[in-house]
């Protein structure tokens, strides 16, 4: 679908944010996390009245472009012209944290098998690997209240989350929160790295847990391995891998 470009019409600001978004989205779909147009990603825009950028309810994340993503506010208005509407969970969901997190400028929500597998067993994440430790390090849960369209829903997403940067939805799927794009879809990178890597461990027989004070010290370790960029340090691979296969994701 052809969607008018937005670039000369919005801040320098905001166009690097809808690029960015626009790319993860596509970098979503390249790793296979979608399930089909029903899951989302936003983006708060700079600014702090806690409007946000979203998935136009429909498009197929691959079709995702900078210019076709939605403005909303709080009240769940659409701000700019667009064919398309918002997902009502999306807009519940991700309204409730924006509200509640100003240091979260990009949540990541998906409903792969892996993740929801792991969502409905009672152990939850288990400290079984490597990726695991950094999840379990800022993990929330947050029980099914059903699809997510009341606005009570809002109030225990908020406590659920708290502090956190993981959030298992019980029964539903993966959740992470960022400072950046970057650093929200390396978090998802590692939640859903986490729940396959623990289906298939559980096929396997008995399992050897990593000690809890190996846990506690990963935030050191992350800083490490990133050289102290967290999701910025690998960021520019992902664009360079997507560049490769086209770039009309900043249309």
């Amino acid at each position: 679908m052809n969607i008018p470009s937005l670039k000369d019409q919005v801040s320098p600001e905001e166009w690097k944010i809808r690029c960015d978004l626009a790319a993860c989205y596509r970098l979503v779909a390249l790793h296979g996390w979608t399930d089909l147009i029903f899951t989302h990603i936003s983006a708060r825009l700079p600014g702090d009245d806690h409007r946000f950028l979203i998935n136009p309810y429909g498009m197929l994340f691959e079709e995702v472009t900078a210019s076709s993503l939605i403005v909303v506010d709080q009240q769940g208005n659409k701000l700019n012209d667009s064919p398309f509407n918002v997902n009502r969970a999306g807009f519940v969901i991700h309204s409730a944290i924006h509200a509640a997190r100003e240091d979260a400028q990009c949540v990541l929500h998906t409903h792969t098998r892996a993740g929801i597998a792991v969502s409905a067993q009672k152990c939850g994440v288990l400290p079984i690997s490597q990726q695991s430790t950094f999840v379990l390090a800022s993990l929330g849960y947050h029980d099914y209240e059903g699809v997510a369209i009341r606005d009570e829903e809002r109030v225990s997403l908020q406590a659920d989350l708290g502090t956190a940067n993981f959030l298992m939805l019980r029964n539903h799927g993966l959740l992470t929160v960022g400072r950046s794009i970057a650093e929200a879809f390396l978090a998802m990178y590692l939640f859903e790295s986490t729940c396959q890597i623990q289906l298939s461990a559980q096929a396997g027989g008995e399992l050897t847990h990593v000690h809890d004070a190996i846990v506690e010290g990963v935030a050191h370790v992350m800083k490490v391995q990133t050289e102290g960029q967290g999701g910025e340090f690998v960021w520019p691979a992902l664009l360079r891998k997507l560049e490769r296969m086209g770039s009309d994701y900043r249309n």
